[in-house]
Parts: structure tokens; C-alpha cells; sequence
């Protein structure tokens, strides 16, 4: 055989199993597996268009997640679930056994915060949160849940992915595997983070996992261009753009011909013609001139500690409008007190947080609400754990992952309600305690989707966002 022309099925190494399968035997290999991917009702879902709409299971309260992700662990009893004990014992000794991350807990610390009861359903909000105060009759608090990690990168990929390692999709991602997009000109997946620096563990929050690529995320900016690298190269125009797409389609069609059923290949095609139609319809998403001056000042554009994140949830809200299915906004950056991880002053690390975020996310389910999108539209808000309810050197709080306060708002969500609750410091989940994976079946339930039917088979089994366990919240549900 020349070795500068090998035989293209003899002379070449298998690049995959499926290679393998296709070439063994005069390629019945490959038939046997076209035949048990038919039988499982898979075959059609290779080639198909990874994200076209695809009809939930039952009827959605939902039909988009706004997630708002508070990085770095908020404290939920110095915010929403004030704790009487921790006000009369103030620096006492408390006979437990802390499981701190730094180490040597202190004694028992107050809140710095006043609170205040709210709306006809009487929620506790902390003095930091005026405007959010006003909401409350559209949120659920979830005061019971606990996650499997007290380090920040772990806590995180449980909170987005289900699992407390790397390597498995982010809950958008399953969202728009299961559901697709309805709009095709966005992305169905955006993801938009702090100013000062992305969470720990970067764009593994967001990917695909072992889902197709399709799925990932797509970090969106809320000035200048909206998505890097997405404008033409200067002295191309459009005509010269479409002929060199349908080239390089061509060529990507006739190599998936030979390597069939490749879903980075077919996510690949998508992303250059979806790459080119959002290069009308994204920096349109981000074209705020149109928006009121009411509206602007209603998410806080007009503050400077309220403008960046006021604009992120403003175009949230427009993508909304859009068809996009998923978004995730962060808040904090970094790390220590440039996210919400308190440990070297709690007072002064929320109050910066909190006056980034109140106004913001008040004018968003305000906004939402005046609109008519607040019923088909879940907010989530949240970090990846909680705080101690001990001292951190005198001032600051450690992490605590065994039970932390969420909430959510909107579609399906039935507001003025509260679910679970901590013991009488704020340490651990006591009644009804809320895993992660309940959270992600709620989520999921909302959108009309059943965590246990939605599966991807990967590596000789199925999968699934809650993997073997979760339950849906059902009495925080409308």
C-alpha cells in the first residue's frame, strides 16, 4: 500500500467506535446499531436539528428561566429569614460542631440588618433589600436546602450541573436539550457574568457536558459588541460572508456524510449559520435606546452601582420577549469581597451586593409582571451556599453549605409562600429539607418537563439533571 495514499477503510486508524462499527465486518456493524438506536426511538434525534422545538412533556407554567446566580454565598438569614437566637446570643459560645471551611468558628454573630415584614403574605426582608421588599407577594422562599460541598467550585457545579464535579451539563443546557429554542436567531442558552471576573470554574458552569455542544451556553455582553468576535472582518460584506458559509457548509455536509450521526460536527454547522443570523438579531437584543427612560430607571440604569446589573436583567427581559429559553446573570466576581463570599465583613460585602442587585431585580419582576411575562417566565435566585451563622474573625461569615436560603418567582411559582426552614440559628436544614436535585426537578417541572424522562444516554447509561434522585417542590407550586 502507498503510504502516501492509504486506503481510505483499511489503511487509516478508527478515529471512534462508531468509525469502527462502520468499517468492521463490510459495516454491519453499523447496521446492528442503526437498528437498537431505531428500536430506542434515537435515530431520528442524531440527525435531527439539535435545536428545534421540541414539546414538553406536560402542559409548562414556564416557557423561559431567568437564573439569577448570587456567586460566592449569600446569607439567608441576614437577608430574608431573620433568626431571633443569633440576636439574643450574640457572641456566645454555641456547643456544636461547625463543619467550617477555614477552620477555628467564633462564637454566634447577629445580623447587622433590621427586618421588616412585607405585603399581604408578611415575608421577613432585611433593611438592604427595599425595593425586593416590595415583591415579595410574587416569591417563594425555599429556606431548607443543602448541597453536597462547603468549597466554592464543587458547590457551584452541583448548584448548575447536579454534580459536584466537572464534566456533566449545566441545567440550561438540558433545558434547551429538551425543550430547543424558539428563537433561531439567539442563541436558546445565554449566560452573562460580573463585571470583576466569572465564578470559579469559568465556563464549566455553563457547558454542554457530554451533551452536544448545541447546548453550551453563550456569554453575552451587555455594552459594545454583544458577543465577542460575532461582527464581520473588516473589507468582508455580506454577499462574500454567505458565499464562504455555503463553501465551508458544503465541505462540513460532505465530511458528515463520511463520519455520520457526529453531533460536534452537526453542532459545528449550526454554530457558523447561527453565528451569521445573530449577527442582525443580537446587537438589536442590546439596542436599549428604545427603552423607555421609565423603564431604564425602573431596573436602576440611571445609579452607577445599579447600571451594569440593571442592564444585564433589562436585556434578560428583552431575550425573554425573544424566545430565548435560558439565561443566567451573575452577580459577584472574583473573589472575597468582590463576590458575595463574606468571610472579611459581612456587613460591608452585602452592602455592596445588595445595592448592586435590589433595584434591578425589583424593576425585572416588575417589569416582567406589567408586561404579562411574569406567568411564563421563572426567575430562580440564589448562590451556592449559604453562610454560618458563627463568626468569621469577629466580622466576617464562613461558608455553610447544610442549609441556605433560595427563592423563586413567576411561572408556576405560587408567590407569598415560604417552604422549609433551618434550626433556630441558621446552621442546618431542620423541616423539609430541600436537596439540589428538588431544586432542579421544580425547575424542570415548571417548563413542563419530568426529571426522570429527561435522558441522555452516555458512556452505557442514562442520565439525567437530577441523576437518581429529586422530588418536585410541590406545595410551592401554583
Amino acid at each position: 500500500m502507498d503510504p502516501n495514499n492509504p486506503d481510505p477503510h483499511f489503511g487509516s486508524p478508527f478515529t471512534s467506535r462508531r468509525d469502527f462499527l462502520k468499517h468492521a465486518g463490510a459495516g454491519f456493524g453499523m447496521l446492528g446499531l442503526a437498528g437498537l438506536l431505531s428500536q430506542e426511538g434515537a435515530l431520528a434525534e442524531i440527525y435531527a436539528d439539535p435545536l428545534a422545538v421540541r414539546s414538553p412533556h406536560f402542559k409548562p407554567k414556564a416557557k423561559s428561566v431567568i437564573s439569577l446566580f448570587m456567586y460566592g454565598g449569600p446569607s439567608g438569614f441576614d437577608l430574608f429569614d431573620p433568626k431571633p437566637e443569633l440576636q439574643k446570643n450574640d457572641g456566645k459560645t454555641y456547643e456544636a460542631d461547625f463543619d467550617v471551611f477555614f477552620g477555628n468558628p467564633g462564637p454566634l454573630m447577629k445580623s447587622p440588618y433590621e427586618f421588616k415584614q412585607y405585603g399581604q403574605s408578611g415575608q421577613w426582608v432585611s433593611e438592604v433589600y427595599p425595593a425586593l421588599a416590595k415583591c415579595v407577594d410574587e416569591m417563594s422562599f425555599i429556606k431548607s436546602v443543602h448541597c453536597g460541598s462547603n468549597n466554592h467550585a464543587p458547590a457551584l457545579f452541583h448548584l448548575n450541573t447536579g454534580m459536584p464535579r466537572v464534566g456533566f451539563p449545566s441545567v440550561g443546557s438540558w433545558v434547551t436539550y429538551g425543550l430547543g429554542s424558539e428563537n433561531r436567531n439567539l442563541p436558546g442558552y445565554v449566560v452573562m457574568y460580573d463585571p470583576r471576573g466569572g465564578p470559579i470554574g469559568g465556563p464549566q458552569n455553563w457547558g454542554a457536558g457530554f451533551l452536544p455542544s448545541s447546548y453550551q451556553a453563550t456569554p453575552f455582553r451587555p455594552t459594545g459588541s454583544p458577543i465577542l468576535n460575532l461582527d464581520r472582518p473588516e473589507g468582508m460584506n455580506r454577499e462574500h460572508q454567505r458565499n464562504q458559509l455555503d463553501l465551508i457548509g458544503q465541505l462540513n455536509r460532505e465530511h458528515l456524510e463520511q463520519h455520520p450521526a457526529e453531533p460536534d460536527l452537526l453542532a459545528r454547522i449550526e454554530s457558523y449559520e447561527l453565528a451569521y443570523r445573530m449577527q442582525m438579531e443580537a446587537p438589536e437584543v442590546t439596542a436599549l435606546d428604545e427603552e423607555s427612560e421609565e423603564t431604564k430607571r425602573l431596573y436602576g440604569m440611571d445609579k452607577e452601582i445599579t447600571k451594569y446589573f440593571g442592564t444585564q436583567l433589562l436585556m434578560a427581559r428583552r431575550m425573554v420577549e425573544r424566545g430565548v429559553r435560558f439565561i443566567q446573570v451573575y452577580s459577584g466576581g472574583g473573589h472575597q469581597q468582590a463576590s458575595w463570599d463574606a468571610h472579611f465583613g459581612l456587613k460591608e460585602n452585602h452592602d455592596l451586593h445588595c445595592a448592586e442587585t435590589d433595584v434591578p431585580m425589583a424593576g425585572l419582576i416588575t417589569d416582567l409582571k406589567r408586561r404579562g411575562l411574569l406567568d411564563e417566565t421563572l426567575i430562580v435566585w440564589g448562590g451556592e451556599f449559604g453562610r454560618m451563622p458563627v463568626s468569621q474573625g469577629s466580622i466576617g461569615r464562613d461558608h455553610n453549605p447544610h442549609g441556605f436560603l433560595m427563592w423563586m418567582a413567576g411561572g408556576g411559582i405560587q408567590g407569598g409562600t415560604s417552604y422549609g426552614e433551618t434550626d433556630e440559628i441558621g446552621y442546618r436544614a431542620a423541616r423539609d429539607p430541600v436537596s439540589v436535585n428538588d431544586i432542579h426537578a421544580t425547575l424542570l417541572h415548571c417548563l413542563g418537563l419530568d426529571h426522570e424522562r429527561l435522558t441522555y444516554f452516555h458512556n452505557g447509561r442514562e442520565y439525567r439533571l437530577t441523576d437518581v434522585a429529586g422530588k418536585v417542590i410541590e406545595p410551592i407550586l401554583v
